[in-house]
């Protein structure tokens, strides 16, 4: 079964959430500090972090930050905040999904499952060359000019949908349920923030986007030479 690295500095959601995917068969491993989350991570890796924002010693975005730096596991932030600017602040640093505190352990273990299937999941379309770019779903890559580029699991999931259908144009909504599934009910905006870090990670000029374009008024669809 998965690994799930939980990191949180209340003791009874930490030993709740532990003990809920403990239940479930998985592995699980606790943190109650950043610095002991990432010595955790760094020793054996995990398979997705739960991830609480405000923690006593390192920010809850400077644990994500330095998590993605490394590896491309999903990451779920827990949050007391509900600000807009607050949850895509953690998008942009590569969360992949957030659940608001107080939160029911079911709906956590639905978006933990969730973002397995995505990250530990094998698609069989095959590799493919998007002009400079090309993509092998099978082994979850994507590699620039012979460059590997590392995506995580919801950047993956929209570029592998638009990927699927060349020519159409996607609205938020249809990219939200493809990289969170429908159970998804944030800002549809957070969207955008993982096109932007998809364009970083893809676009020679991501002011001038070649490889994901905006349709304005409706949403994005795939350039680039797609076929």
């Amino acid at each position: 079964m998965p690994k799930i690295l939980v990191i949180d500095d209340e003791r009874m959601i930490r030993d709740a959430v532990s003990a809920y995917f403990a239940k479930q068969g998985y592995e699980v491993l606790s943190a109650e500090t950043g610095a002991e989350g990432l010595k955790l991570f760094e020793d054996g890796g995990a398979d997705c972090v739960i991830l609480d924002l405000m923690l006593p010693d390192i920010s809850g975005e400077a644990v994500c930050r330095r998590v993605r730096e490394v590896s491309e596991a999903p990451v779920i932030m827990l949050t007391a905040k509900n600000l807009e600017a607050d949850l895509l602040n953690g998008f942009s640093l590569g969360a992949d999904d957030y659940v608001t505190k107080p939160f029911s352990l079911k709906e956590l273990g639905a978006r933990v499952t969730a973002v397995l299937h995505r990250w530990l999941g094998r698609d069989k379309q095959g590799g493919q060359t998007l002009g400079r770019l090309t993509i092998d779903a099978e082994r979850r890559a994507v590699a620039k000019d012979g460059v590997p580029v590392e995506l995580t699991p919801a950047e993956w999931s929209i570029l592998l949908i638009m990927l699927r259908h060349p020519q159409k144009v996607f609205t938020r909504e249809e990219l939200i349920d493809a990289a969170f599934g429908m159970a998804y009910d944030g800002y549809d905006r957070a969207i955008d923030t993982h096109i932007k870090n998809l364009r970083k990670k893809l676009e020679d000029d991501p002011r001038s986007p070649v490889f994901i374009q905006t349709v304005y008024g409706v949403g994005y669809r795939l350039g680039g030479g797609a076929k």
